[in-house]
């Protein structure tokens, strides 16, 4: 059902496949933050967060017409709806040639609790984790999203929508998806944004020359 989708979806004559695109697939709080200052800094022109964010509707019905046409804005395009599952298979069909990152924590514990605290920042009176009702009043991109975020990407309830075991399971079984889906492709890249190293991997991964000595660690929540 979602091949279908996803192939109905990409048609569209106006793409323009003559531009260099780079797309970060890693979930949200993977140090993206970061990612994006530096493609930023290695001179790519980087894609609306914003107009991507406001496309989680089209993601949730597997409509990714308007997601690949924003694609034209920019050479760079990293978090909601591209770091989603599923996006990468059509940005992949529409640009067979782009190249892939994903980027990842060093352990599932450490995205988990950082998800968390970002979330409890934004949208909790008290610091605590937010109830199913913060987010369902939670006003970003429109009210609500928040809550339809948790529930449409992760599958959790109203009762439990932290739900560490349901979050980890989502966020490992992304990471594997896109580890198989891109096996043995010189296009794709998995970074980890707080090893240094990695810095030099996707500079040499984007034949560019590198800027500095590692990667900026721009938002503490990461």
């Amino acid at each position: 059902m979602i091949k279908h989708q996803i192939k109905r979806a990409i048609f569209d004559r106006r793409i323009d496949f003559s531009s260099r695109k780079v797309f970060c697939i890693g979930f949200n709080k993977t140090g993206t933050t970061s990612l994006k200052a530096t493609m930023k800094d290695l001179g790519f022109l980087v894609g609306d967060q914003r107009k991507g964010e406001s496309l989680l509707k089209d993601w949730k019905s597997r409509d990714f017409k308007r997601i690949i046409n924003l694609t034209k804005s920019g050479e760079f395009f990293q978090d909601v709806p591209f770091s989603l599952p599923f996006t990468y298979i059509p940005l992949h069909l529409a640009y067979p040639e782009a190249k892939f990152i994903l980027s990842v924590r060093s352990n599932s514990e450490d995205w988990y609790r950082s998800i968390c605290r970002f979330h409890a920042n934004l949208w909790s009176k008290d610091g605590q984790l937010p109830t199913a009702n913060d987010l369902k009043n939670a006003n970003y991109i429109y009210k609500g999203m928040p809550y339809d975020f948790n529930r449409w990407v992760f599958g959790v309830e109203d009762k439990e929508p932290y739900n560490k075991e349901r979050l980890i399971l989502t966020y490992e079984r992304h990471n594997a998806d896109v580890n198989d889906y891109f096996l043995n492709n010189p296009n794709f890249l998995q970074i980890d944004v707080s090893q240094n190293e990695d810095y030099l991997k996707l500079c040499t991964f984007l034949n560019v020359e590198p800027k500095s000595e590692g990667f900026r660690w721009l938002n503490k929540s990461e």
